[in-house]
């Protein structure tokens, strides 16, 4: 198998050189980190869809809010740990990737929209496509600005106290 062969974390610019090395170098602890948090996000995904059940041609809000505050969850991830805090090189795949990738279900958001047409429910899968799209990009974007409001709070708050 050839470099050219290898599956590319989308992540990784090609044009630089340390991140090359870092596809050669971690690849076992990265997909161990991955395949740890995809178990975990499956999980507690599971565990709610479990909970909250829906019948055919009904609105799926419980896979609804999985993927709406999975995707929250993503934006602060994203922030926290590529302008906040220097994070391990793990975090991103276990967290990020890993429990989150997991937990957010769009393969199934997919299947509940074509189900619910096959079901006689065509306005429940209009609705569910587009509200579970713009409530997640919106979601997404909500996790960003908090997550940087929280850091600049948090940056300020020492600086605040010691003048005190």
């Amino acid at each position: 198998m050839t470099s050219a062969d290898r599956p590319v974390d989308p992540d990784v610019d090609l044009r630089v050189p340390e991140q090359r090395r870092e596809l050669r170098r971690y690849p076992w602890e990265t997909l161990a980190a991955v395949s740890a948090g995809g178990v975990l996000g499956a999980l507690a995904r599971y565990g709610l869809t479990t909970a909250f059940p829906y019948r055919p041609g009904d609105f799926p809000w419980a896979v609804f809010w999985i993927n709406v505050s999975g995707c929250l969850l993503i934006g602060v991830l994203m922030v926290l740990i590529t302008e906040t805090w220097r994070a391990h090189r793990l975090v991103r795949p276990f967290l990020g990737v890993g429990i989150l990738g997991g937990f957010t279900t769009f393969s199934t958001y997919a299947v509940d929209i074509q189900q619910a047409v096959e079901d006689g429910a065509p306005r429940v899968a209009l609705a569910y496509l587009a509200l579970t799209l713009v409530a997640a990009l919106a979601a997404v974007v909500a996790g960003m600005r908090l997550a940087r409001a929280l850091s600049r709070a948090l940056m300020r708050r020492p600086a605040e106290e010691d003048g005190e």
